[in-house]
């Protein structure tokens, strides 16, 4: 089994910062592609940010310049640094991960379950 768990949601100000945090862990052998995504209440999922195993990443435009993706493949975690914070930002943020299991054969997506962040004065 693979399992994904976020932290770091909550309650902030505008023009204040979140960072969220996501681990992975299980029968993991290797981690290829993780992300981050958010919906907002009565919209679609929409893709935040990716980032390769190589660090390569990739940012939706309204989030250049104010959210920041890295990872720590020891730790089989993956962040978003979340500057600059507005009230369209409040979502549900999963993250994803691209993974091949011991037990479960070719590489295959596994998403956490959320963490909801709230951007409100």
């Amino acid at each position: 089994q693979v399992q994904l768990v976020e932290s770091g949601g909550g309650l902030v100000q505008p023009g204040g910062s979140l960072r969220l945090s996501c681990a992975a862990s299980g029968t993991i052998a290797s981690i290829n592609t993780m992300g981050w995504y958010r919906q907002a209440p009565g919209k679609e999922r929409e893709s935040v940010a990716t980032i390769t195993s190589g660090g390569r990443t990739n940012y939706a435009d309204s989030m250049k310049g104010r959210f920041t993706i890295s990872r720590d493949n020891d730790k089989k975690t993956v962040y978003l640094q979340m500057n600059s914070l507005k009230p369209e930002d409040t979502a549900v943020y999963s993250c994803n991960a691209d993974v091949l299991s011991y037990r479960s054969g070719p590489y295959r997506i596994y998403w956490g379950q959320g963490t909801q962040v709230t951007v409100s004065s």
